[in-house]
């Protein structure tokens, strides 16, 4: 079967947005007493911002109900952080020029809120090229549970064998993997060198290395 689809992720993917979430907790944090370093940042890249939130919380002996009003003004700070200095990643551009040329259906599966993707598919000038939005934040289960990726295929109308994801974290990569999908996968620089990346179908340094030899080895 080949391959007519291609769905990719949004955060530390599409738009450098990881650092972006990693000060707006740091902000909202601090008013709990909780102080995380950027290593163990990279232990939740990838998970929703509820279960993030959740997480730290129960590390640091915080209530939990305190976490979904903390979870809220990370995402509004999110936000208005991603809307002043948001920026794309290197080769956003050639990627999807790489799959509008070959007219391959564009999908987007993200564990963020739909308030913050529609922020970010409008800063960086993709909508018209999506055929397919879906978020995890709303669903049972994120990532690593493949329920997000799967949706968006049947949004798309494609079977899961007939997609190619692309993402940046493990938890993303696993979600891709279980929903039976060929994963390409973009480690930030600090995690590229981790052996449990190599459960993707391709590893690459960044968009802008993906070409038709790559996309014929899948």
């Amino acid at each position: 079967m080949g391959y007519n689809t291609v769905i990719f992720d949004m955060d530390g993917l599409l738009i450098d947005s990881e650092p972006l979430w990693n000060e707006a907790a740091d902000e909202i944090f601090k008013q709990y007493g909780i102080q995380i370093s950027t290593e163990q940042y990279a232990t939740t890249t990838g998970m929703r911002i509820k279960e993030f939130v959740l997480y730290w919380f129960r590390i640091n002996s915080i209530p939990a109900e305190n976490a979904a009003a903390a979870e809220q003004k990370i995402i509004q700070l999110v936000i208005e952080k991603v809307r002043t200095k948001g920026r794309p990643m290197q080769g956003l551009s050639h990627i999807f020029n790489f799959f509008i040329s070959r007219q391959f259906k564009i999908g987007l599966a993200s564990s963020s809120p739909l308030g913050l993707i529609d922020v970010v598919v409008d800063k960086l000038g993709i909508r018209n090229y999506l055929h397919a939005i879906s978020s995890a934040a709303d669903l049972p289960y994120g990532k690593p549970h493949p329920q997000v990726y799967l949706d968006c295929a049947a949004v798309l109308k494609s079977d899961p064998h007939e997609c190619i994801c692309f993402e940046d974290s493990f938890n993303g990569l696993i979600a891709a993997k279980a929903a039976g999908m060929k994963c390409v996968v973009i480690p930030a620089q600090h995690d590229t060198g981790k052996p449990k990346f190599s459960a993707a179908d391709l590893k690459i340094s960044s968009l802008q290395n993906f070409n038709d030899l790559l996309l014929h080895t899948l």
